[in-house]
């Protein structure tokens, strides 16, 4: 179940891109998805990478999907229609353009394919409990831990008492909130879990880096807008998952199989963060900002929301 109802043209590699975007170009109401991998990566990395297409494709705002490879890339066809009908049954594609002859019969074919998953798209009403809204923050301010990650959290309450799922993220910026997070596990072992979590994201922080976070979060941005401390922004941060109790712990980019709160372990990086909570099955991004973020994705909606009235004033297209 989806809030959108998109078909995907997506290049099963780099090197098939502009076969894509052709595609994409001839065909009112799709939509382009890059993907600048497929070949060139070690075991672990095209692993990872699957599953994150997987689930941007599997996605319930994805009607359907067509993947346009070369043809002698490492991620094969077989792998890409494995990864994504094991999350989501749904319309899925692929075409190469070895097998279609070159690039002017990869386009042809990809033409059909796409304007007919785009003629059969329907839209139907669903219950509130098929909802997945993930939660952001970026360019933060005072305003975002006070005021809006607040409001957040409010909505993240009511909507999980209406039985939908919500997924907060970003686990470096839990630093300095670990024993918050232990006290508010559905069960111990889920509160041992966020809080070794987070701990993990400081050591290997420092064993890999040899420095310390803290240097560098807040950025100099989150210092001048009036931040002070990694501590405080991330008092703030966790504001936006309310106060109801988390019923686990995922892997960044994995499936959301259950209702409810949860935690994805992904990066602080808001692009990265973004796109894994979507590829779990969020289907509507809240993403508050205290000085502004045009950051949006070709899959799911990305709501900004502002507690500063100036930013607001300041940046109204994109709040």
């Amino acid at each position: 179940a989806g809030v959108r109802n998109l078909v995907v043209v997506m290049p099963g590699v780099l090197c098939s891109s502009s076969a894509a975007q052709k595609i994409v170009s001839a065909v009112p109401g799709t939509t382009f998805l890059y993907n600048h991998n497929g070949c060139g990566q070690s075991p672990s990395d095209t692993e990872h990478t699957l599953e994150v297409l997987s689930g941007l494709l599997a996605n319930g705002n994805v009607y359907g999907a067509l993947i346009v490879g070369l043809g002698c890339e490492a991620t094969q066809r077989g792998l890409y229609m494995e990864a994504v009908l094991a999350k989501s049954r749904k319309p899925l594609h692929y075409i190469s353009i070895h097998e279609e002859g070159g690039v002017g019969g990869a386009v042809a074919a990809g033409v059909k394919i796409a304007g007919g998953l785009v003629e059969e798209a329907r839209r139907l009403e669903i219950d509130i409990t098929e909802l997945i809204l993930a939660l952001e923050c970026g360019g933060s301010d005072p305003t975002s831990g006070i005021s809006a990650n607040v409001v957040l959290g409010d909505l993240s309450d009511r909507l999980v008492d209406m039985g939908a799922t919500v997924v907060l993220s970003e686990t470096s910026e839990a630093i300095g909130a670990e024993n918050i997070l232990l006290a508010r596990g559905r069960t111990p072992e889920v509160g041992r879990r966020l809080r070794e979590m987070v701990r993990k994201w400081d050591r290997d922080i420092k064993e890999q880096t040899g420095a310390d976070i803290r240097l560098t979060n807040p950025t100099p941005g989150n210092i001048a807008a009036g931040l002070t401390t990694l501590s405080e922004k991330s008092l703030g941060c966790i504001h936006k998952s309310g106060t109801r109790p988390f019923e686990g712990v995922l892997a960044s980019g994995e499936y959301i199989r259950g209702h409810g709160l949860y935690y994805m372990d992904t990066t602080a990086y808001d692009c990265g963060s973004i796109t894994a909570k979507i590829a779990g099955g969020a289907q509507v991004v809240a993403f508050t900002t205290g000085m502004g973020n045009p950051l949006g994705s070709p899959i799911a909606p990305v709501i900004k929301i502002t507690g500063n009235r100036a930013t607001f004033e300041k940046h109204n297209d994109m709040i």
